[in-house]
């Protein structure tokens, strides 16, 4: 008896471990080592664009995708910006070792829609994937990649695959990032 309940106990914490998923919509029991360290899986996003389209980080496959949190009230993602659309205009449409062009997936902590849509006019960000949930620092999103200060990036390549990460994805870092990565 001390056996069969050894056995049943075994079966019912295993069975536990393979229903676990993260809060990401990719389990990881299926051989994806989804996290936040580089040579992790990026954690899936899915929010809306101003105009309340559903634009999903995995929609960009294929390309090298800077997913930039940011928001219209921070000084610092304000100043950095011109690099970001400096980088976008350059590496758009460039081949790297694992993906074909560049994009960014901006990610803003705002609480307006208003204020995100004037940042996102003045500042002439070019790509078409801007999203957010309008919660500020409750966003979703910030918690999966544990954002605690802004601006903040990282880079995926055309796999979902972290290959850069913090700080050093500012200024001459992003360019000297994505011409490393450059066929």
């Amino acid at each position: 008896m001390k056996n069969l309940w050894t056995i049943l106990t075994v079966i019912s914490l295993t069975g536990a471990i393979y229903s676990f998923t993260p809060t990401t919509s990719e389990p990881v029991f299926q051989g994806e080592n989804v996290g936040l360290k580089i040579g992790n899986k990026a954690p899936n996003i899915s929010l809306n664009d101003p105009n309340g389209k559903t634009i999903q980080l995995s929609d960009l496959k294929g390309q090298l995708v800077l997913i930039d949190f940011w928001a219209s009230w921070c000084r610092p993602c304000r100043m950095e910006n011109p690099n970001v659309v400096a980088n976008y205009k350059k590496f758009k449409d460039q081949k790297f070792k694992n993906g074909k062009g560049f994009t960014v997936y901006s990610v803003s902590l705002d609480r307006t829609k208003s204020a995100w849509q004037n940042a996102i006019m003045q500042d002439g960000l070019l790509w078409p994937n801007h999203v957010s949930d309008l919660k500020y620092w409750n966003s979703e999103a910030a918690a999966q990649y544990a954002i605690r200060s802004i601006p903040q990036a990282y880079l995926i390549d055309g796999n979902g695959i972290i290959i850069g990460k913090g700080q050093g994805l500012r200024g001459q870092g992003l360019t000297n990032t994505l011409s490393s990565f450059a066929k």
